[in-house]
């Protein structure tokens, strides 16, 4: 009887053990998705950005205080502050938009629904009882959606 429930612990030990370490090699997966998500958007803000400055002149300033600060969760605010500047200034453009900035903002809007997507996925599984019981997200900030205006 005593060996049957040593080997019964056992297994379930490592059970345990397996499902937790494939729980953290998922959200470091996860993880990494975001971040190559949260570069895309980047690069899919400053080409917007460097776009309708060339196109535009008189959005220069503009486009370049946006691309002047990096995305990151602590800056999230700021960026997104000046992308909606930006989005109002092709929005005044109206229909007379050059087919790059629409090819520039269709590129954008991609690179933020995955963004985000990817986001949504990390949390979910980081915000698990379990997951945060037993820490598998490691030091790892909690990501964080990104939300801009799009009058596009």
């Amino acid at each position: 009887m005593t060996t049957i429930l040593m080997i019964v612990i056992a297994v379930l030990l490592t059970f345990i053990v397996v499902w937790a370490w494939m729980m953290a090699q998922r959200l470091n997966r996860l993880h990494i998705r975001t971040d190559s998500a949260l570069q895309a958007l980047q690069a899919a803000l400053d080409r917007r950005a460097a776009l309708v400055a060339a196109l535009h002149p008189e959005t220069v300033l503009e486009a370049q205080a946006a691309q002047k600060i990096q995305l990151g969760y602590e800056t999230f605010a700021d960026r997104a502050e000046k992308e909606r500047v930006i989005s109002a200034r092709i929005a005044a453009i109206g229909e007379s938009a050059e087919p790059m900035i629409v090819d520039a903002e269709t590129r954008l809007s991609l690179a933020h629904r995955f963004y985000n997507d990817a986001v949504a996925d990390t949390r979910a599984l980081r915000t698990r009882t379990l997951v945060r019981w037993l820490r598998l997200g490691g030091t790892a900030k909690l990501p964080e959606f990104f939300e801009f205006a799009d009058y596009s």
